[in-house]
């Protein structure tokens, strides 16, 4: 009895030793077409392999927006759509890095320091409109590289992700 009350007393305290007790929290499922794959290292779920991702969930998340040019783009727009640190802390992924797939078979693994260290998104628009496929859309992992020419590196450049359809928590 004392070694489950001490469990409980740890585990409310938020003990390192906490962290054995792995809860993980079921999210809702998709209503419409699956546009984003999270699986790997992840807590919450709402499929037997991952979690899925609909437009309305991903619209559901807080919208974040920036102004940026893009080596690949004219001109500066304005990309608007969810932090991606927003939606890995909403899946609980636990991991220091991420691959984001691509529909073409393209791969870029990106360090999770990354989306704290700037406030990349998961790019759903292009000045207000829904990015289209074959303007990079439907999914974009878009840094705010007006903000910082560093991002503009080859390193970080192509770690922009374009046409993303999964993302493998590692």
């Amino acid at each position: 009895m004392r070694t489950l009350l001490l469990g409980w007393v740890l585990l409310a305290l938020g003990s390192p030793l906490a962290g054995f007790a792995d809860v993980s929290t079921p999210l809702e499922a998709p209503d419409g077409a699956v546009l984003l794959e999270v699986r790997g290292n992840i807590a919450n779920v709402n499929t037997e392999v991952g979690a899925d991702f609909d437009i309305d969930m991903l619209e559901g998340l807080p919208q974040h927006a920036f102004e940026t040019s893009t080596p690949w783009t004219s001109g500066v727009s304005q990309y608007s759509g969810p932090l991606l640190r927003d939606v890995l802390e909403l899946v609980g992924a636990k991991s220091d890095a991420i691959e984001v797939a691509a529909l073409n078979g393209y791969v870029a693994e990106i360090p999770i320091k990354d989306f704290y260290d700037y406030d990349v998104i998961l790019a759903l628009k292009r000045n207000n409109q829904l990015i289209p496929i074959r303007e990079f859309g439907p999914l974009w992992v878009l840094y705010p590289f007006d903000q910082d020419e560093t991002l503009l590196s080859e390193r970080v450049r192509f770690r922009a992700v374009w046409q993303v359809r999964r993302i493998d928590v590692l």
